[in-house]
């Protein structure tokens, strides 16, 4: 980048410290939670709508790459500094949270944590439901851009079901507002849902107006233990067509069961192939019903054992196991790939199956863990990125798995997001043509190609490279 237009952006941000250039701080933001890395030449963290306007505008003159990012938790790439830039960091917006209990809304600025919303919402017996794993550390703005979910998403959907306006700096640094604060509103085209899960290519999220529900009354938690995966997968779609909607239904595979016991041992079954952690909310009566439901539901379909939580207590003993998985495979090898390939729910049995026969097929480390009730399975490879062999057999799995999901009707991406990580398969799910759509809505938003530039849309020839 020119001097010239460093010291330009330096004019447009009056605070020296929230402009940053040394290369030690240029490799703080050149990573995420993905592959790769890429040095940005400058780094601004704006702290209103008119700097973002300033600095958007100036980008677009300049025709300078700009990167929003939030705390960089993303596991897809979306990110990245790619071609070099600016690179917005847009957390220390974090001024707005405001709740409005009369018409059941939030209205955030983008830096705000998802926690901490989830938080305001309860002291007025509300909720927020997207809850992503990474909601204590990652940004409202991160999980609309990358269009986040979470365990309850089975139930409440993902982050676009509860995003009803917002507040966006176009790539020309102009400011629009999409939506209100009205639930029903079909007036023209539906352009908050466009930019909500956009990934920062379309526009720079400055205040959302978030949709937020009454919590329930009381949940119920069981853990059902299975010796045969593709059985757990069964039991899955029965729960699922009987009437009942568990607002999660999570999965542990062998493989995640055994690592959380090497890690921190809480008494799971390290014989058993998978276990299902399945919760119901709502009316006391009603929630104590469909739990028993569950229970003979999947002791019909060979359930070796189906434990009730009868306190508090026991029920966050239950779901601890759950939340050991992620540091407790690290500890086998420390490169974790961690995909988010979704099925149809009706074919959960039979990814299974193919998951099974990719893992053998590349001998790689496979663990499935995740949100099983909505297929959204989460196979996650371990490996070591210093073996080149092994990583070269890792690709070749991860691209094997992304063709089984869409061979199933299934999707590249439940929660994560496409970023650069899945680009290069895009073709593949979407076609030809449904690429070539949303090029041209990327083209008449951006006409510079200016935000977040290399996302989404795979270069000519561009393939998923794991090994460095």
């Amino acid at each position: 980048m020119e001097n010239r237009v460093i010291e330009k952006i330096k004019r447009l941000i009056p605070d020296p410290k929230r402009v940053m250039t040394d290369i030690s701080d240029l490799y703080s933001y050149s990573y995420d939670g993905s592959f790769g890395t890429y040095l940005p030449d400058i780094v601004v963290q704006p702290k209103s709508k008119d700097e973002i306007v300033r600095l958007v505008q100036l980008a677009n003159q300049e025709k300078l790459p700009i990167y929003p990012r939030g705390q960089s938790t993303g596991l897809s790439g979306g990110s990245l500094p790619v071609k070099g830039g600016l690179v917005l960091d847009l957390s220390k917006m974090n001024q707005t949270l405001i709740i409005d209990p009369d018409n059941l809304v939030a209205i955030v600025s983008p830096g705000v944590l998802t926690a901490d919303i989830h938080k305001a919402a309860e002291q007025y017996g509300l909720m927020y439901p997207p809850d992503p794993s990474s909601s204590h550390v990652s940004t409202i703005g991160g999980n609309l851009a990358e269009n986040s979910g979470g365990p309850k998403g089975l139930k409440y959907g993902v982050t676009k079901d509860y995003v009803i306006g917002l507040e966006v700096v176009t790539p020309e640094g102009k400011v629009i507002r999409t939506g209100g604060k009205t639930v029903k509103n079909v007036t023209g085209y539906d352009l908050t849902k466009l930019i909500v899960g956009s990934e920062g290519t379309l526009g720079i999220i400055t205040e959302a107006i978030l949709r937020l529900v009454p919590k329930p009354l009381t949940t119920e938690t069981s853990m059902v233990i299975f010796n045969d995966i593709v059985d757990s997968g069964r039991a899955i779609s029965k729960i699922l067509t009987s009437g009942i909607l568990p607002s999660k239904l999570e999965l542990m595979d062998q493989a995640s069961i055994q690592a959380v016991e090497d890690y921190e041992p809480v008494g799971l079954p390290r014989d058993a192939e998978a276990i299902l952690l399945i919760e119901v909310d709502g009316h006391p009566l009603a929630v104590k019903d469909e739990i028993e439901q569950v229970k003979e539901i999947c002791s019909q379909l060979g359930a070796r054992e189906v434990k009730i939580a009868t306190t508090k207590e026991e029920r966050e003993e239950l779901w601890r196991a759950r939340k050991l998985v992620s540091p407790a495979i690290v500890k086998i090898k420390p490169t974790k790939i961690s995909e988010d390939a979704t099925v149809p729910r009706s074919k959960i049995p039979e990814m299974f199956k193919r998951l099974k026969e990719i893992k053998e097929k590349y001998q790689i480390h496979l663990v499935i863990f995740g949100h099983a009730g909505d297929g959204n399975l989460h196979p996650n490879i371990i490996a070591n990125k210093l073996d080149k062999e092994e990583m070269k057999r890792v690709e070749k799995a991860v691209e094997e798995i992304f063709r089984a999901t869409i061979e199933l009707g299934g999707t590249l991406s439940g929660e994560h997001g496409i970023g650069t990580m899945k680009a290069p398969f895009m073709e593949m799910e979407l076609g030809e043509e449904g690429l070539e759509m949303m090029k041209r809505i990327k083209k008449a938003w951006d006409p510079n190609n200016i935000l977040n530039p290399g996302k989404i849309f795979p270069e000519p020839g561009q393939k998923l490279v794991l090994s460095e």
